[in-house]
């Protein structure tokens, strides 16, 4: 391994998936780097942690906009009326609810990933916000629908309320509810609740 900053993060979110714990002198040592040198080309344990599960996060993402075109194509809604940048998020938190990985690193450590996973100027959720932009963004020009808020307000409350149901079990001590938080969400963008699929 050439141990490349992108390489390590690479390496960390296969470790993460698999749902090993993110030791930094072990990933060091695998890479055949010091932890000085790690360090450097990654920054600290939550820094690469935020840079893991943001790649983690990216990854799932782009699988839920590449299902969304296998079954509806360009279409900004689908036969059903469902706007595409809702379903292609409902997908994307269904898919990171059941992530084994997420799951471990949860349970395991669940300070440190609430703060990595959450912290508004951290590396996940200001790129997840981005992300959500965008989608918001494709459906509006499209002729989707047409938002009540500016769309950096719209994906802000967006991820937010989408993190506190997704991680309620660790913010809030209740079980997250998937179906919720899409109505809810729905409501937010169209006015109107989305049903689940």
């Amino acid at each position: 391994m050439t141990a490349r900053a992108e390489d390590l993060v690479r390496l960390a979110a296969r470790k993460l998936a698999r749902g090993e714990r993110l030791d930094l002198s072990t990933l060091a040592a695998e890479a055949g780097i010091s932890r000085a040198t790690l360090f450097r080309r990654v920054g600290n344990r939550e820094d690469l942690l935020g840079d893991a599960l943001w790649r983690m996060s990216e990854r799932t993402l782009s699988r839920a906009v590449r299902r969304w075109e296998e079954t509806a194509g360009p279409a900004v809604r689908d036969t059903e009326g469902q706007l595409r940048c809702l379903t292609v998020m409902g997908w994307y938190r269904a898919d990171v609810a059941a992530a084994n990985g997420l799951r471990v690193l949860l349970d395991s450590e669940p300070t440190t990933a609430i703060r990595v996973l959450t912290d508004p100027h951290g590396r996940v959720q200001p790129k997840v916000m981005a992300a959500y932009r965008e989608l918001l963004a494709r459906d509006v020009a499209d002729g989707g629908f047409t938002p009540v808020v500016d769309l950096d307000s719209l994906s802000f409350a967006l991820v937010r309320l989408g993190e506190s149901f997704l991680y309620s079990d660790m913010v809030a001590a209740g079980r997250p509810n998937l179906e919720a938080a899409a109505k809810l969400l729905g409501v937010l963008v169209e006015g109107a609740p989305v049903p689940v699929r």
